[in-house]
């Protein structure tokens, strides 16, 4: 059986409490293994770090994500420096920019506070970016139809920092620019849906090591979950249809994005390799 990581899980969700360790036995029977959880605010950072305490195939990102950042704290450094020391922790985030609801669209809100929204996610994707570059660690990036603001405020950090752009949706034209970058984007359930040849096409265009995959779960199931809750067992699925779009065996896939995963998370690879000296 060819392997495979999920690199993008929100294991800490309510969606998955009752069976976590039924959950993590199911990737593991199915090829997945290795999980990264991500964090969207310092107190599920808490909860993703203690996940990945207790499971040896889990590690932890831990960050703020853009679309919660109204309730954060002014300054988030301090306590992502602090995470950050956790051996398992393999990246910040998520963190970015995310236009697409804004106060606006709810009754009572001004086009001010839709500008402090964007300054408050603009300063905490910023405060991420700079705890990275001086910690050496990469970020998990979350951007939703705010694409110029994004790159423009990552740039300035792309030679100390990679980004890996995840649940991608956007054009070959736009891949292009994060590679170019020095960064990454990563493929999720969507590659699989009826509607999803555009994915499919920038994911043709993508470099076989300049990609991830993952679930984003318990969201974006892949066929033939779709509508179900989602989890990380099924990578499998995303991968099968990964390597028909590229034209590559499943070791060939197995091979280069893990490779990939592994580059990016530094600590991953670091980790792994000290857990094959324990047990040898």
């Amino acid at each position: 059986m060819s392997v495979f990581y999920d690199t993008h899980a929100h294991l800490n969700y309510p969606d998955f409490a009752d069976e976590l360790p039924q959950v993590i036995e199911r990737a593991q029977a199915a090829g997945i293994t290795k999980i990264v959880g991500i964090a969207t605010d310092l107190e599920s950072s808490k909860r993703v770090i203690d996940i990945a305490e207790r499971f040896a195939n889990v590690f932890a990102v831990v960050g703020w994500h853009p679309s919660d950042v109204m309730t954060a704290p002014g300054d988030i450094r301090p306590a992502l420096r602090e995470l950050a020391q956790h051996p398992k922790v393999v990246a910040l985030g998520e963190t970015g920019l995310d236009y697409h609801r804004l106060p606006t669209q709810k009754p009572g809100a001004t086009p001010a506070d839709d500008e402090a929204y964007k300054a408050k996610q603009a300063d905490l994707f910023r405060q991420h970016l700079e705890v990275a570059a001086e910690l050496n660690l990469n970020c998990v990036i979350h951007q939703r139809d705010a694409l110029e603001d994004t790159l423009s405020l990552f740039q300035p950090f792309a030679d100390r920092v990679r980004g890996v752009f995840h649940c991608f949706a956007n054009d070959t034209a736009t891949m292009r620019r994060i590679v170019g970058l020095g960064s990454l984007v990563s493929f999720t359930g969507i590659l699989t849906f009826k509607n999803g040849q555009n994915i499919r096409d920038t994911l043709a265009a993508t470099p076989l090591d300049q990609f991830k995959l993952e679930t984003d779960c318990p969201f974006l199931a892949p066929v033939p979950y779709r509508g179900k809750r989602c989890e990380p067992a099924y990578v499998k699925e995303i991968a099968a249809v990964a390597a028909q779009v590229k034209g590559s065996s499943l070791e060939e896939l197995s091979a280069a994005t893990c490779r990939t995963a592994e580059i990016f998370f530094k600590r991953l690879s670091y980790i792994s390799s000290e857990s094959s000296k324990t047990s040898s």
